[in-house]
Formats: C-alpha cells, structure tokens, sequence
C-alpha cells in the first residue's frame, strides 16, 4: 500500500537526486511542479523567483499558459499584488480562497479568472538569511483553501525549493569567482582566456584591445590603494557596455582587455580604441582626492595580425608596449616591424643585465666648455658598456634596454657609485672638478628613493651635492602622476644639486613647462644647434631660448657643437657654455682626468655653473 509518506518521500529523493547531478534550477523546478500535481490532482503548482528588490521572475508553472507566466514577469511585490506578490511581501503565506472577491486580487483578476483559476495559496521561500527568495504556490479550479495533505505536500516542496535555490546561490557565486573579477565584476583572466578561444574556433572577425591604466602603481604609492581601486573600478565602468560588440574583461592589476566583434578592418578597431579613450575620459573624485585618468591602448587584428588566441594576443601586447613607450595616453595598432623591434629590445635587456652583473657598465665624460675660452666647466657623464669582446659600446646600442625600469634603476645605481668615486679622486688630484651632469630615467623615479641613493652614494666618498648636475628630459618630467616627478626633482634641488633640463625643444610645449619644471640650467638640444649661424630661424629660436633664460635666471648649455662657425654663432647670441664633439667626444676617466688638468676652469675664476642661493635667483656669468 502507497502511504503519503513513502510518496513525499520519492518526491523528495528524486528532487534532491537532481539537485546533486547538478541539473538547472528551472528544470528541477519544473519537475517540482510536475510531481507535485502528480500526487495532488487539484492543485496547479507555480513557482516564482523573487529579487533582492522585490521584483517577480516566473521560475516554474508547467501547467498555466505562457502569456499568464509573462504577464507576471517583472512586476513588483507590494501588499495587494495577488496571492504570490503579497506573499512575498508580507514574507508569510497567503490564502485567498475567492479571487473574484478578495482585494488582493483586483488588479490581477482579469488575468485568472478567464483561466478558470479561483482560489490561490501562496507560503514565501527564505533564504538563510531570511530573505525571500521566492513563492511556492497552489492554484485551485474552485473558491476553497488546501486540505491537510496539500499542507504537507507544500511543507515539504517549500523545503525542497529552499535547497534547490540555495545550491544554485552557491554555483553562481562560485561562478562568478571562478569567471568574474571581484573589483568590477568584470570577466576575469580565466574567463577572458575562453571568450578568445570561443572567438578564434567561430573564426569571425574580430580585434583585440589591452589596456593599461597609466601611473596606477604610483597612485597606489602616494594617495593609497583604496584610491587606486577606485581608479580601476571607475575605467572598469567607463570602457564596459560601450555596445553590444564591447566586451571588457580584466586581467588583473591596472590590465584591462577589450574584444571588439564584427571587427573586420584597422579603421574599425582603431574607431573602438577612439571611443574607449574618449569614454575613460574624465576626472575622478573620491574621498577628498581628484585624479585625471589616462590608459594607453594597444590592438591587433584577428586574422591579419594573429591566426590563434597566443600570437593574437602577443601581438596586441608589443603594440600596448610600444605604445606606452611613444605614444602614452594614446592606441597603437600592431604592425610587424614591432616584433622585431620588441624582441631586440628583450635581447638588449639581457645583454645589459649581464653587463650590470659583471660590472662592465663604465662612466664616460664629455667635457661642459666655456666658448669664449675653451675651459672646462663641467662634465656630463654617459653610460657605456664594454662587450665581451672588449668593444666599448655608446648608450645609443643599448638605449633601449632602459625603458625596462628595473634595468634603469640598476644602471643609474652603477652609475651614481663611479661618478662618486670619481670625482673623489679628481677632488684629491687637487683638479678643480666644478659639475657632473649625471642623467636620470623615469624609471629611476619610479620606485621613490632617488634622493636616498643619490645621498648615500656620494656620501660614502665624501662628495658635496653640489657638484652634481641632474640631467632631466622632458619626457622623464612628464612621466609621473600629480606633479610627482617635479616635487622629487624640487626635493633634490633643497639638498644642493642643480638641475638640468635636457634636450630642450624636443619634448611636449616645453616654454609651458618652463613655468612649473624646477630647473636651473636648460640644455639646448643639437637639432637646433646644427643650422645655428646657418639657417635664420635656428638662430631666431636659438636667440629667443637663451633670452628667455636669461630672464628666468636660468643658464644655457648648447649640446652637440661641432665646428667653429657654430662656436661663433652662439656667441653671438649669447650662448656662453657648449659641449660637443668639436672640444671632445665622451671619454674614459683617464682621459677625462688629463683633459682637466689641462683645460679645467681656474680655482680663483667665477664658477660658470653655480646653484642660486636659497630663496633667491643666482645670476650667472652669461646673465650679466
């Protein structure tokens, strides 16, 4: 004999067999209903998911009519929204034995009586937080409540819906934990990895985009990282849902990739790159802080630029690298040259590296002159390697290593150690050394302890700060984030050492940022130098450099002077200091040293570069 029990209890054990298969929610919900109005042939089951905000999601009703399941989809529950809609509002259940006449029922009777639906008991779902999470219903075909057996059939199908949905809560979280970034809820590194190979086996066209948030680590440094979160949630926000063919993922720390479909063209992947920048766009308030973002961008094409997820993506990644290189704040599309280019670059950086490790990284000097006397005023120190085979090679064969911060940092390390010692030994040659221009990367600002390594360099040979000259590009000054390159170079400048702005003319508006870049000597670069006394306008811009230093309180130093007639030209305009190939090229420290003994400024002369004195200007002899 078939007791109520043994049934509800294979109801039971079918349901939670289900559940452990891992079946979806609507289709154990769905069998739910099934069996339940197997063993209760008056009743028709419903079976409704309710959102955190109240709003109502048909989850299962096999036997009411689909248009009756839509009708109810995305309204909200409130106190008179029928049996299930009050139900879950008053989170108790609900019994509404006539719908024709009950008040709960007004705005909604239309919909069941046509259907020849007249009674509805609804009991709310909780979570195990106590939140509603959805409403197990019984429709009746006439105006009655539920008999005792209905009441154990709902007791025990409310607590099988209970577990059902709090398995499913738990695939999903562990869903998005798996495939989702915690911070911006976007697909993560995982996830991204299976949409691109989902995108390569349909062998569609479309293109990758990888995006870095500029300066992010110094955000983190400086203002914290709750900013810095802030920073990536709020680009996360901005490049996401740009349209249907946008789909962002985040790879982690300040690294965002973008796959752009129906991408058939370079013009088309360069209009999205365009309308991700735009969109990024904007300053960033939070807690008492305001930041100006900026990303760089760099993409590749499906097809054209990469037949498989890995070359796709390699190539994307040499253009996002080149880009932050020479186009920072901007998109560079992947073209071959790149490759080449990105892999000699790796290979430099390992023939550096060895070099540092073996200490065959050596301080050259090119002699700083006065024009009018040819005597040494000063030196600029430059890098250069010996090779293993002996061959000393200039900074120009492996400059491009430096763009690798940590090979930056360690090579301005190497650098500030031997250019310490050095002048030790010209100061105890009795050489009357005055500046030693040493130049600085933006790599050796980057991690916060110039100052430290500057001090603790030449203090260990008892080398006053003040003979250093601290050789900046504008590049490097434009490098940090909220002025922190200009504060560190000021926080240099109070401690004794001058500062040179180098290359002058080549770099981003550079009279603009004579304004707010701490310098003391301007450093004319040699494309204006070549024509000088030969073309007007070089001497036109040459002249007005030197007069608006002049007025600045700044000094003028003209690099790469060659002949005679460029000695003269600059004279004439003013120009009092000069370095190039026409008074020496860089060379070793035993050449420097006899190069100074015999051309170095007398002790009891005016020092041609000398720092201004606290809270005034020093007017220099070429000012006078």
């Amino acid at each position: 004999m078939v007791t109520h029990s043994s049934v509800l209890l294979r109801l039971q054990t079918e349901v939670l067999e289900a559940v452990a298969r891992g079946e979806p929610l609507t289709a154990i919900a769905e069998l739910l209903c099934h069996r339940t109005e197997a063993i209760a042939p008056g009743a028709i089951c419903s079976i409704l998911a309710i959102d955190p905000d109240g709003t109502i999601h048909p989850l299962a009703a096999p036997s009411l009519p689909a248009h009756y399941s839509r009708a109810l989809d995305g309204l909200r529950a409130g106190p008179k929204t029928g049996s299930c809609g009050t139900a879950a509002w008053r989170k108790a259940p609900v019994i509404v034995t006539d719908i024709e006449h009950d008040a709960l029922w007004e705005d909604y009777r239309e919909m069941a009586l046509p259907l020849g639906l007249r009674a509805c008991w609804s009991t709310p779902i909780f979570d195990q937080q106590g939140n509603v999470v959805a409403t197990f219903a019984f429709y009746f075909a006439t105006c009655r409540g539920p008999d005792a057996m209905e009441r154990k059939i709902v007791e025990t199908c409310v607590h099988l819906c209970a577990l059902a949905l709090d398995h499913e809560e738990v695939r999903r979280r562990n869903h998005r934990l798996a495939y989702y970034d915690g911070l911006t809820g976007l697909p993560n590194r995982g996830h991204f990895n299976e949409l691109l190979a989902r995108r390569v086996a349909a062998g569609a066209g479309f293109g990758l985009l990888l995006i870095d948030i500029d300066h992010l680590k110094l955000i983190n440094d400086t203002v914290g990282h709750g900013m810095g979160d802030v920073l990536i949630s709020t680009i996360a926000g901005r490049i996401s849902g740009l349209g249907p063919n946008i789909v962002a993922c985040r790879l982690g720390g300040d690294e965002f990739a973008v796959l752009v479909d129906d991408c058939h063209t370079a013009e088309t992947l360069g209009d999205a790159a365009a309308h991700i920048l735009a969109a990024a766009r904007g300053l960033i308030e939070a807690g008492g802080q305001t930041i100006d973002p900026h990303i760089t961008i760099g993409g590749a094409l499906f097809g054209p630029d990469g037949q498989d997820g890995a070359a796709l993506r390699q190539n994307a990644d040499f253009a996002l690298y080149h880009a932050k290189e020479v186009h920072r704040g901007d998109f560079v599309h992947f073209s071959p040259g790149l490759r080449t280019t990105m892999l000699e670059r790796a290979s430099m950086v390992r023939s550096v590296d060895r070099a540092l490790a073996e200490n065959r990284i050596l301080a050259h000097y090119q002699p700083v002159v006065r024009l009018d006397s040819a005597e040494i005023v000063g030196l600029e120190a430059l890098a250069r390697m010996r090779m293993p085979d002996g061959r000393i090679a200039s900074a120009g064969e492996f400059h491009a290593a430096l763009a690798d911060p940590r090979i930056a940092w360690q090579l301005t390390g190497q650098m500030l150690t031997q250019i310490a010692g050095d002048i030790r030994r010209w100061l105890d040659m009795g050489i009357p050394i005055q500046h030693v221009g040493i130049n600085v990367t933006t790599g050796d600002f980057q991690r916060g302890d110039l100052e430290q390594r500057i001090v603790a360099a030449f203090g260990r040979y008892d080398v006053p700060l003040k003979h250093i000259v601290l050789e900046v590009n504008e590049a490097v000054f434009m490098g940090g984030s909220d002025q922190a390159v200009p504060k560190a170079v000021g926080a240099l400048r109070r401690l004794g050492m001058l500062v040179a702005l180098d290359d002058f003319g080549t770099g981003f508006a550079s009279l603009t940022h004579l304004l707010s870049f701490p310098v003391d000597v301007i450093k004319i670069d040699k494309s204006f130098v070549d024509n000088v006394g030969a073309a007007r306008a070089s001497d036109v811009i040459v002249g007005s450099i030197i007069d608006i230093a002049r007025k600045l309180d700044m000094r003028i130093i003209a690099e790469g002077i060659e002949t005679a007639d460029q000695v003269k030209a600059l004279s004439d305009l003013g120009c009092v200091l000069g370095q190039g190939y026409l008074f020496s090229r860089p060379v070793s420290f035993d050449e420097t040293t006899r190069l100074l003994q015999l051309f170095a400024q007398y002790r009891n002369a005016s020092p041609a570069i000398a720092p201004s004195a606290p809270g005034r200007k020093h007017r220099s002899r070429q000012s006078r």
